[in-house]
């Protein structure tokens, strides 16, 4: 990430270092976007997308999402500290996943599932899950019926070491990609065309 505005607090440019040498899986590929205006003194975002092998500009794109880092030195009340993390993450999904009463339950827990993984406490989480179940008719019928997911989520940082945080997001990623989980150590192959 950046280094940041020339006025930024030292606690945010702390912050945003922590995050450059967060080491990803070979599928995620990320890169720096603007932060949004308005909603804190201090913002930065990444997006990233996943694809199904190492870094091909042709393989299908799994998922996506955006990480937002939000920095209020007085902090916010709300948030219940100064940094407070915002995510999207997107994806298609087999129609007869989406069709699955508890996808929602179950998205939530891969959010969860992943903080835990990285030993991330996750203080004032709360979040959306959205799955958009679309089908074709007249001229359009020739279309497979598609299931789109759409988790928004965001908690507040004890620190401003957000390694963990970006780690955790990029495992969601993954598992809502349908990526299978890598032992710690492991590098994934990719697939064979």
């Amino acid at each position: 990430m950046t280094t940041g505005p020339r006025d930024a607090p030292e606690e945010f440019l702390r912050a945003l270092r922590s995050l450059r040498g967060v080491s990803l899986r070979a599928e995620v590929e990320l890169e720096e976007a603007p932060g949004p205006a308005r909603i804190a003194p201090y913002t930065a975002a990444l997006v990233a997308e996943v694809h199904g092998t190492r870094r091909d500009p042709d393989a299908d794109e799994l998922a996506s999402g955006r990480f937002v880092v939000l920095h209020d030195p007085a902090g916010q009340e709300a948030w219940e500290g100064a940094f407070r993390l915002v995510t999207l993450v997107r994806s298609t999904l087999e129609p007869e996943v989406g069709q699955d009463p508890m996808l929602a339950e179950v998205a939530w827990s891969w959010f969860s599932d992943a903080l835990a993984g990285q030993g991330v406490d996750a203080r004032a989480a709360g979040g959306t899950v959205t799955r958009v179940l679309s089908q074709s008719f007249g001229a359009l019928d020739e279309r497979p019926e598609l299931c789109e997911l759409e988790l928004r989520a965001s908690w507040t940082a004890r620190d401003e070491d957000l390694a963990p945080h970006l780690r955790a997001w990029a495992e969601l990623l993954c598992t809502v990609a349908g990526l299978p989980p890598l032992p710690d150590g492991v590098v994934a192959l990719g697939t064979r065309r």
